[in-house]
């Protein structure tokens, strides 16, 4: 049947992406038809979409971040009169069970792009008069929400998709994200905030693009002060973080301000473990493989979080093999390390996600872009175990971007496999030198959860972007 998805307006690329994830979350396995309707622009957020049941379309809505409503549609048209003759053209079978004397309703009036007055939002509800509505008005609480949505010319656009002609449509809601979510788990609100926290509603986006949910083991090898395994935690699942820098998953800012404080904050369960590990030497035994639902990350690659790695003076002078720390000195040593390229660090994790990853489990992860790129253009990152579902784009400035991957596992990891990557990743490593190359870019010019614009850099993306954003989320 098709419903009508009214999106929220932000994140354009990540709409269908989500809706389209969740869909396989709740069982539906094939290729979501999507349509637009009529007279609309690609970025409206109205669309149609074909779901196999009602439940499935209210999962769908309830758990998305970006759905604002999904309809059961009733009618649309171009003019009132239009409307009408559909509504009365919609079968008497599904809507009679919604127009008896025992439920009570609301009508909601809204628009896209254009304020209505309330006067005009009476007038406009009492044009529905031809629907035979029976029960009792609830405006609190109703048992069914109808709603009147119109788009119309707005005057001067503002950054919004152009209206062609005029369209209003009228259904039932079926279900709609919970946006409470985001001013509850708001980052100024967290106990416990580093530098390159992931804000709230990117967090929920990723765990939904990885198919989060109870049962599920997700793992975060750049944990940070945690934020995504928070969304994780959230929608249920068991989660296990790791990050190079020992002082983030030991210590925090002290026993009451630290990464498990984040989670006992909500109320959420505890991490199985935080580890000091090293993405580029990860500390799993050769026989432990397929063990995670899901590795979700930000990659490091900023200025200021730039990507480490161990290693430091004895190993860059070519002393290689472990070092002994006295006893006496293991409490408060920290590991020395080495920059570690962006390219390095994304053959490292789809290896890592290759080797423990379990089957048909998901890898989500932001990767950095040129915006106007002839080099690279729609080119990340691959791997003969993972397949590319979704990529979609943040636009950072006129000229930057950052791409949440979304990749599946649809092969299993031999030896065979792990060559053939080596040779993949290669073959991306020579491109991504012409990348930078052709950007003018320093490697780690990109920050992971927002940029990090340094007063040390002279980059042509931190000269271009300092006065606007400096220390601001983007």
């Amino acid at each position: 049947m098709w419903y009508l998805c009214v999106f929220y307006h932000r994140l354009l690329s990540y709409r269908r992406a989500e809706v389209e994830s969740l869909a396989e979350m709740f069982g539906v396995f094939s290729s979501l038809e999507w349509r637009l309707p009529e007279n609309q622009h690609p970025d409206s957020p109205f669309h149609l979409v074909n779901l196999p049941s009602e439940d499935i379309a209210r999962n769908i809505a309830n758990r998305s971040i970006l759905v604002k409503g999904i309809y059961e549609l009733w009618g649309e048209g171009s003019s009132f009169e239009q409307l009408e003759e559909a509504i009365k053209s919609y079968p008497e079978d599904r809507k009679l069970p919604y127009l008896t004397c025992e439920t009570t309703f609301k009508v909601t009036v809204d628009s896209f792009g254009k304020a209505i007055s309330f006067q005009e939002q009476n007038d406009r509800i009492k044009s529905l008069a031809y629907i035979p509505f029976k029960g009792r008005v609830n405006l609190k609480n109703p048992d069914i929400n109808f709603w009147l949505i119109e788009t119309d010319d707005y005057g001067a656009p503002n950054g919004l998709p152009p209206v062609v002609q005029k369209r209003i449509f009228f259904g039932r809601l079926v279900g709609g994200a919970d946006r409470k979510l985001l001013p509850t788990y708001q980052l100024k609100s967290r106990r416990y905030l580093g530098p390159t926290a992931m804000d709230a509603e990117m967090a929920f986006l990723m765990a939904n693009q990885a198919l989060v949910m109870p049962g599920k083991l997700v793992y975060d090898p750049f944990v940070g002060t945690g934020s995504i395994l928070v969304a994780a935690a959230h929608f249920g699942a068991m989660t296990m973080g790791a990050d190079i820098d020992i002082r983030a998953v030991r210590d925090g800012r002290g026993p009451d301000c630290n990464v498990w404080s984040n989670f006992k904050q909500y109320g959420l369960p505890l991490p199985v473990a935080l580890l000091r590990a090293d993405n580029n030497l990860p500390p799993w035994r050769s026989g432990l493989k397929e063990i995670f639902d899901a590795i979700i990350c930000d990659p490091p690659y900023g200025v200021r979080a730039g990507g480490r790695k161990s290693g430091g003076r004895k190993l860059l002078k070519g002393i290689v093999g472990p070092y002994t720390v006295p006893d006496d000195k293991r409490t408060d040593h920290i590991p020395s390390t080495a920059p570690y390229s962006l390219a390095e660090c994304v053959h490292d994790l789809l290896d890592l996600a290759a080797r423990m990853l379990v089957m048909g489990g998901r890898l989500v992860y932001f990767y950095p872009v040129l915006r106007e790129d002839d080099v690279m253009e729609n080119h990340f990152p691959e791997h003969p175990c993972f397949k590319l579902i979704a990529s979609s784009e943040q636009i950072l400035s006129s000229r930057y971007s950052r791409v949440l991957v979304t990749m599946v596992k649809t092969g299993s990891y031999t030896d065979k496999v792990a060559e053939a990557a080596k040779i993949k990743h290669q073959e991306f490593k020579e491109n991504y030198v012409k990348w930078l190359e052709h950007g003018n870019l320093h490697s780690s010019v990109f920050g992971p959860a927002h940029l990090h614009l340094g007063e040390e850099t002279d980059s042509k993306l931190c000269k271009e972007l300092k006065p606007k954003y400096r220390g601001k989320y983007v």
